[in-house]
């Protein structure tokens, strides 16, 4: 599922995808401005970085549904009061968040927060 949320889509490879659904089932296939939309929604998702992803799979911990959306929530009302760098404080871990990029970059577990700083950010949300 990480590798789903390192991805980038080109203007380009919408085109093609959108391409081969019109070929393959006519009518039926996405639209181009649905593939668009779809690839806009996902570009305002938070993604994690390879340094991150790296973490979660060191640590174990398990990113869920639920803790992505609980992450696309914080860091959308951390956007909303003009943060740049977030820490996410959840019973899973703490995730460090680059607000503008939309990108983890790094995370570390509940007993790993024990007797550790965090430094520069400018914001902390409590899940």
């Amino acid at each position: 599922m990480l590798q789903k949320l390192n991805q980038t889509v080109s203007v380009q490879q919408l085109r093609l995808e959108h391409e081969q659904h019109t070929s393959i089932g006519g009518k039926q296939g996405a639209g181009f401005g649905a593939l668009l939309q779809n690839a806009m929604e996902d570009s305002q998702q938070v993604r994690f970085s390879k340094h991150a992803a790296a973490r979660v799979e060191q640590r174990g911990i398990e990113v869920t549904d639920s803790l992505l959306s609980d992450l696309n929530q914080a860091v959308g009302k951390a956007r909303e009061k003009g943060a740049k760098d977030v820490v996410v404080i959840g019973q899973q871990g703490a995730f460090i968040v680059n607000i503008p990029n939309n990108v983890v970059v790094t995370t570390m577990t509940s007993q790993e927060m024990k007797q550790n700083i965090f430094t520069n950010i400018d914001s902390a949300v409590l899940l």
